[in-house]
């Protein structure tokens, strides 16, 4: 598509070149979502113990170097400033513990007992759900209960250095503070028991954590309610005998908790009517609470923390919905493609199909050029080797580089050429428009070429008098290079199989400049072409759609456009082709409540394009970066089984539109290169598309550099062109 510059400002230009460059905002904006997404699925998995998790569990050991006193003493052991002391609960008394919460869904259940039952408790919390559900703590302690640390992933301490376990504390204590806004100093180690079964390896473990300042609690009565053994047999296992006190283990996490809190509802009056209290762990020993509240700098740090964590909850949660709608988008759309392309195919490829009586009058080609030296004579070749009666208007749009005189030095009948000021391509188009002798036009760009067939077969569906604009087979001729190569597999997968469903569907978008033809009584209705946006194709076939007219697509009329050779030319492609598409749909919008043939476009047409356009490419990322994810935290296997599922699916439907066109298959041996790769690019110019739309940026237009090697096959060769270009052959960036 030939690129203009006055009416929408020049290209950066070279001047200042000493100045150190700078990322643009556009640039440098999309970058950061994705980092700012992958740190936000970072941060998930690691409050999800998906990330730095250890699960290893030390086998029993040794206890000869283990205090005796500690072996046969109580469940409290005290090993701050040097002590190796042990406590006992009085009798009578009962501390409940609950262990690996806060459980969104069974320790709000659990509170809901100890409340109607006017009990406390000890809740020994890890940091990966406290930071989760920070609400809960907060409710367990302003109802009065008594909050311990658990360490925030949950390891084995006994494998841990003494780095891990200082982080385990610090980020737990974090978690706490950001919670409720209070540190605590008891704490329980994971995997723990009675206190007899403390050994050689978790012994050194509790000696550093009183170093620390921690008061370490175990417990002596284990309801094993996690073995769901049944509400009576937990009651049995729970209550102490001889009315002795007891630190009793129970859980409000890491399952299904109904047989705890059933067993709790019935386990709290029993042993009350019998004369038990049901204290939190300072009450029942009379000593200071565990809490002590925290202020200042280390709060607000505490409660980021917790901002962060819920903020990635919800990004997370969001993401996750966003990739369903992506799979399922692009799912059914590649099943409503296969479908409709099937159709249509055996459409128009029966033998006795026909769009109306055969069109054999003569019609005019416009070609709009502004600096096509390099690719303008091999365009007027080519249609002059067509088979069907055609003018050809070339309109020179204020060129620099003698377009104009290469043509007319051509010579060629029934060629001319029209000058005029640069205007865009628009004014150029609708300059040949009102210089044209025929009603049925054919627009195509100066750095095309259409096969001898093409002009006939572009015109033939305007047999049927509702036609209005015909979409013609844009394909890629230089696809040698391997960004080449991606785009003929996105043309021929992702722009012609799209057409053939758009036909079926009767609300094809766009008109490809490259290759198109329109009633001049439909269009000059409509106004021509339009310059309200940076895509005229998309916007006029909008506005016919709109006004009644047919928009088809014929798949023989092919014609061999020069495609972006490095990666800044296709980004500023199809930034321009994304923007102005935006543009189109804006213009359009109140199709959507408009009756009639406006109408019906407008709720059938808009929203496909709209969510297949602009929505889904934006949002196809997620797929590789839950990709990424997946393999790096797990599960591995099921994620790469599930994005090969993807890809393989994407393979089906490449095939087929290869097949449809008749086209090797051997270019789709780059396929999942460029899914990955194209993907990140869409997403890329697709939001800094959004960020020019919302934030009022004009965007501008550069010139595609051309090097004119595209021939269409069979046609004839472009005389003294291919050494010329050859020169300006660049590698792809």
């Amino acid at each position: 598509m030939a690129a203009r510059t006055s009416r929408h400002g020049a290209a950066p230009g070279a001047r200042g070149g000493s100045r150190r460059r700078r990322l643009p905002l556009r640039l440098l904006l999309p970058v950061l979502v994705l980092v700012a997404l992958m740190a936000m699925l970072m941060l998930r998995g690691y409050v999800h113990s998906e990330i730095l998790a250890d699960f290893r569990v030390q086998p029993p050991a040794a206890t000869d170097k283990v205090p005796q006193k500690i072996l046969e003493g109580g469940p409290v052991i005290d090993t701050r400033a040097g002590r190796t002391e042990s406590m006992s609960v009085p009798d009578h008394h009962l501390v409940l513990t609950f262990d690996d919460g806060p459980d969104p869904t069974w320790t709000p259940k659990v509170l809901d007992v100890l409340k109607k039952h006017d009990a406390h408790a000890v809740f020994f919390v890890t940091g990966t759900m406290a930071s989760r559900y920070p609400d809960l703590v907060k409710r367990m302690v302003d109802e009065g209960h008594e909050i311990g640390l658990h360490t925030f992933n949950h390891p084995d301490l006994s494998y841990q250095s003494q780095t891990r376990i200082d982080w385990e504390l610090s980020q737990n204590q974090l978690a706490l503070t950001g919670a409720a806004g209070i540190r605590t100093s008891l704490f329980r180690p994971p995997y723990s028991s009675f206190a007899d079964a403390m050994d050689n390896k978790s012994w050194p473990v509790t000696e550093y954590i009183g170093s620390r300042g921690y008061l370490t609690v175990v417990n002596n009565t284990d309801s094993e309610d996690w073995k769901k053994p049944g509400v009576e047999e937990i009651i049995r296992r729970a209550t102490p005998h001889g009315g002795k006190g007891a630190i009793v283990l129970m859980h409000d996490s890491g399952g299904d908790r109904h047989q705890t809190v059933r067993a709790l509802d019935r386990f709290l009056p029993d042993l009350q009517d019998r004369g038990y209290e049901f204290d939190n762990l300072s009450e029942a020993l009379d000593m200071p609470s565990a809490h002590s509240s925290v202020t200042g700098a280390d709060l607000w740090k505490a409660k980021a923390w917790v901002f962060l964590v819920q903020a990635s909850e919800k990004v997370t949660d969001a993401l996750v919905v966003g990739l369903a709608v992506i799979g399922t988008l692009v799912i059914g759309r590649f099943g409503l493609m296969l479908l409709l392309s099937f159709v249509h195919a055996r459409k128009v490829r029966r033998k006795r199909f026909s769009w109306g009586p055969p069109v054999t009058e003569p019609v005019s080609v416009l070609v709009p050029a502004y600096n096509e030296a390099k690719c303008i004579e091999n365009t007027v070749r080519s249609l002059m080797a067509g088979d069907h009666p055609i003018e050809v208007i070339v309109i020179d749009d204020g060129s620099t580089d003698g377009t104009a005189r290469i043509v007319e030095a051509m010579g060629l009948p029934g060629v001319r050429v029209i000058r005029q000021l640069n205007a865009g391509k628009p004014a150029a188009l609708n300059r040949g428009l009102a210089n044209a002798r025929y009603d049925i036009v054919v627009m195509m760009d100066g750095d095309t070429v259409f096969e001898p067939a093409t002009v006939r077969e572009l015109v033939q569906p305007f047999g049927d008098p509702k036609v209005g604009a015909v979409a013609g087979n844009a394909k890629v001729g230089n696809r040698d290079s391997l960004i080449g190569a991606w785009q003929h597999i996105e043309y021929v997968m992702g722009f012609n199989l799209d057409r053939r469903m758009y036909d079926m569907l009767g609300c094809m978008p766009t008109i490809p400049g490259a290759v198109g033809a329109f009633r001049r009584s439909a269009l000059e209705p409509i106004g021509g072409m339009s310059d309200d946006t940076l895509a005229e194709d998309t916007d006029v076939t909008m506005a016919l759609h709109r006004a009644g007219w047919k928009v088809v697509y014929a798949e023989n009329a092919r014609a061999w456009t020069e495609a972006p050779e490095t990666v800044q030319q296709l980004w500023s492609q199809r930034y321009r082709w994304s923007y102005g598409t935006m543009q189109a749909i804006w213009k359009h919008r109140r199709a959507v409540i408009d009756k009639g043939p406006s109408g019906r476009f407008g709720r059938v047409g808009l929203p496909f394009v709209s969510l297949f356009m602009v929505v889904a490419p934006l949002l196809a990322p997620l797929i590789d970066i839950f990709l990424l994810y997946g393999i790096i935290f797990g599960p591995t296997e099921k994620t790469i089984g599930a994005w090969l599922g993807v890809l393989a699916l994407q393979a089906v439907c490449a095939a087929y539109a290869f097949r449809l066109d008749r086209e090797r298959m051997t270019h789709l041996i780059s396929l999942p290169l460029q899914q990955i790769l194209y993907r990140q690019l869409m997403y890329v110019v697709l939001l800094q598309s959004w960020i020019t739309a919302l934030t009022g940026g004009r965007l501008r237009w550069q010139k595609l550099r051309r090097t004119g090697v595209v021939e269409a096959p069979g046609g004839i060769p472009a005389q003294n062109r291919r050494t010329r270009a050859s020169d300006d052959r660049r590698p792809v960036a």
